[in-house]
């Protein structure tokens, strides 16, 4: 290894526990969006105007919160598979990559962050090491 340059198994890590991190992100703002949901219903009712465009707002914060929820698990168990070098956890943080893309500012930088690590070879040799696969062998040559 080179002085000075991380190695691949650090920037898995890394990239694992910020897959981790969104993952929470995205289960507090489903959780926010629950309550505000029921706040939302529970305010229609005293106010006695439950109409078509309150019960209508109740469920869109429903539908959101249910999504980001399951998005935000999604991420986390996507985390603990990179963390642990699961093959499917890197295919799907892959797949993933490219939605979150989308998301600016801190999505797009984990997608860019995701494609850089786990393109590289030496991730796919990491993960498929650990997939039980024999995994060719590499040396590196010395710098000059």
């Amino acid at each position: 290894m080179n002085a000075g340059v991380p190695e691949p198994r650090f920037h898995i890590d890394v990239l694992g526990y910020l897959h981790l991190v969104w993952g929470a992100f995205g289960m507090l703002s489903g959780i926010s969006l629950a309550v505000l949901a029921v706040g939302t219903n529970i305010a229609a009712i005293e106010l006695g105007s439950v109409g078509a465009a309150q019960r209508a707002a109740v469920w869109i914060f429903v539908i959101f919160a249910v999504t980001l929820a399951g998005f935000g698990v999604t991420m986390a168990v996507i985390g603990r598979g990179l963390q642990r070098r699961w093959p499917r956890g890197r295919v799907a943080a892959l797949v993933l990559a490219v939605p979150n893309l989308t998301i600016v500012p801190f999505g797009t930088a984990l997608g860019v962050y995701t494609f850089w690590v786990l393109q590289n070879d030496d991730a796919r040799i990491e993960f498929s090491a650990s997939s039980g696969a024999s995994a060719p062998t590499r040396t590196r040559t010395p710098p000059r």
